[in-house]
């Protein structure tokens, strides 16, 4: 059985405040031990969906690991004097989980991107990682959401390839509510919700340098690669992360 002792309150969720070591360990344990288990990763965004959104509040309650994605809630955990031990992006911790997969011979599935996205990326990673098992994947159209036969269509498709791992990729808060409507009818061990981790390895869109995402600058760098879509997260919806922050400071 696995247990995550360092589970702690921080501002609208919980948070399990652990190294990227730990939370590969942990989601080892989890393959091994879980049925239906699922974790999300936090950023800015999710603060603030989380604030109103009743679905996705209930997704987070019902995760079975919850790891920090941000520098910029890093900054803030220091500043409540409770300091978060470290950004756990899904863009770092997927190749990390494909090399755990690779040596211990768990089976992976990809779920979400566009049409072809999870294919190339399954191919690119395992020729980076001999002996990884992608066991499918598959980009569901837009709306499939609301699409019964659809969704009946993919939990067959999972459940038939049995993997140990299924990544979710359908970005906030799409995957949450996905995982948590249906990760335990699917019976994967572990899912996780990883946002566009399978187009940074596809090649399909650009990862910050690493110098910008430590200096907590890769919100910028998305921007740039996709204006259209991350001006108005970025700069209009995620700003009221300050008044949360100064909203949920007397917390204990």
């Amino acid at each position: 059985m696995y247990f995550v002792m360092s589970r702690m309150k921080f501002m609208n969720t919980e948070i399990d405040n652990l190294t990227m070591s730990e939370a590969l360990q942990t989601i080892d344990q989890m393959v091994q031990h879980s049925h239906g288990a699922y974790v999300v990763t936090p950023n800015v965004d999710h603060i603030v969906q989380l604030e109103k959104n009743a679905e996705l509040q209930k997704a987070y309650a019902h995760a079975a690991l919850i790891l920090t994605d941000g520098k910029p809630l890093i900054w803030i955990s220091k500043f409540y004097k409770r300091p978060i031990k470290e950004k756990i992006s899904g863009s770092d911790l997927f190749p990390e989980l494909c090399k755990l997969a690779a040596k211990k011979g768990y089976r992976m599935f990809f779920l979400g991107a566009a049409e072809g996205v999870a294919a190339k990326a399954a191919v690119i990673l395992q020729r980076e990682y001999p002996g990884l098992q992608v066991c499918g994947t598959y980009s569901p159209p837009y709306g499939f959401e609301k699409d019964s036969q659809e969704i009946e269509k993919i939990k067959k498709m999972i459940q038939g390839a049995a993997p140990d791992i299924l990544i979710v990729a359908l970005g906030a808060p799409k995957q949450e509510k996905f995982m948590y409507a249906y990760c335990e009818t699917l019976g994967v061990p572990v899912s996780l919700g990883l946002g566009a981790s399978l187009d940074f390895a596809a090649g399909n869109i650009k990862r910050a340098p690493k110098w910008m995402a430590d200096h907590g600058l890769e919100w910028l760098f998305r921007i740039t690669q996709d204006p259209k879509r991350m001006a108005k997260r970025y700069l209009v919806d995620d700003r009221k992360i300050l008044g949360l922050m100064l909203k949920y400071r007397k917390q204990k």
